[in-house]
């Protein structure tokens, strides 16, 4: 639990103005209208590991559309874009300024590390670089701790189950250390699994039979053509006949690579999903809301942060779980819940009804109407 995230601090981030020392919980669901903030949280945790791994810039000028489109409300109304970042008893503060030709340079970059009685040790690790050194330090003391806990933190994004879609094609073999964040080198890590650790194997085959009832079992083999390749197959009950990926649906496919995540047998310290719902059955959100819980229970535990929009989800945990993010005078507000507030409507209603009776909040509003 040492490299899980106890608080964060973000400043001038896209629609997060100012957001610090939030504490966050083993479970930790985002939910929201669109445009709130959730996927700006979210994003901002893939930013976070473009940056440690010296990817900023490449990210910056490809995925985020420059330095200005990532400050709140532009360069002129925020000078800098900053966090600071707590996990165990370490830390990591850095400052980004924006230059003339849209780009980031660090006006500071920091590994903190609490000393108790003692005094707390800062570690300046540079200002005015283009690329983060902490990489470049991660032989040595509380900078190598530091870059292991924040590179075991993953941004899961499953949303693209299309019919060209890597997760349904062909991939090497080797690749199959870890469940990529895109779940592209689905089908190797499962073959590994089915030849490592056939419990683990085993429990994400029976909670795919549950979310699909005709589903029997996968069919992992090298392709005898190249046999350093592999692609995803499988099988349905009461059938030999394999079939391939691209014979799954989308929802079917996404559940899959969901279930591989959360069951497999290394988990990352923190996990992130953004909208994982998507596709989903209701009986397979039930499966999900459940596969969360036991995660953040599992040995050792696994953090999960959760943007959602699905009532149905919401269900699944407890007030104390859940973040409501509003948008308001231009800037995101995020507000864990309290069960002690809701203790008389829940002996009526679910946590989702009450999302969409508007009692938690976190539904669309027009801020012309809330200012008139």
């Amino acid at each position: 639990m040492a490299n899980q995230i106890r608080k964060l601090t973000i400043e001038g981030f896209k629609s997060i103005r100012k957001l610090e020392d939030f504490e966050l919980r083993p479970l930790n669901v985002l939910i929201g209208a669109n445009g709130a903030g959730k996927s700006n949280f979210v994003g901002f945790f893939r930013l976070l590991r473009e940056l440690i791994d010296q990817r900023l810039q490449v990210a910056i000028a490809t995925v985020e559309g420059g330095a200005d489109a990532c400050l709140h409300l532009g360069p002129k109304e925020t000078p800098q874009f900053a966090a600071k970042l707590r996990f165990g008893r370490n830390g990591y503060d850095f400052a980004l300024v924006p230059t003339p030709d849209n780009r980031f340079v660090f006006g500071e970059e920091v590994t903190f590390f609490d000393g108790d009685l003692k005094a707390d040790i800062r570690t300046p690790l540079g200002t005015g670089q283009s690329e983060a050194k902490l990489k470049d330090m991660k032989g040595s003391g509380v900078p190598a701790y530091v870059f292991e806990a924040i590179s075991s933190w993953v941004v899961y994004h499953f949303h693209d189950t299309s019919l060209t879609a890597p997760v349904r094609r062909a991939r090497a073999i080797n690749d199959n250390e870890t469940l990529r964040p895109g779940a592209e080198n689905l089908a190797p890590y499962l073959f590994r699994l089915l030849q490592t650790n056939r419990e683990s194997y085993e429990r994400i085959r029976e909670v795919t039979r549950l979310a699909a009832p005709f589903f029997d079992d996968f069919v992992l083999r090298p392709i005898p053509a190249t046999p350093d390749m592999i692609q995803l197959e499988w099988r349905q009950r009461d059938s030999d006949y394999p079939f391939r990926a691209n014979q799954l649906s989308d929802g079917t496919l996404r559940f899959i690579c969901l279930a591989t995540a959360l069951l497999q047998p290394q988990r990352p310290a923190t996990v992130l999903f953004d909208e994982p719902e998507l596709g989903l059955h209701p009986y397979a959100l039930t499966l999900l809301g459940s596969l969360l819980q036991q995660a953040t229970e599992a040995n050792p535990p696994c953090q999960l942060i959760v943007s959602t929009q699905s009532p149905l989800l919401l269900n699944e945990f407890e007030p104390e779980d859940v973040i409501v993010v509003e948008r308001a005078n231009n800037e995101s507000t995020f507000r864990r819940l309290n069960s002690a507030d809701f203790s008389e409507w829940l002996e009526e209603y679910a946590l989702g009804e009450l999302w969409q009776k508007n009692v938690l909040g976190g539904r669309p509003r027009d801020e012309r109407l809330v200012h008139s």
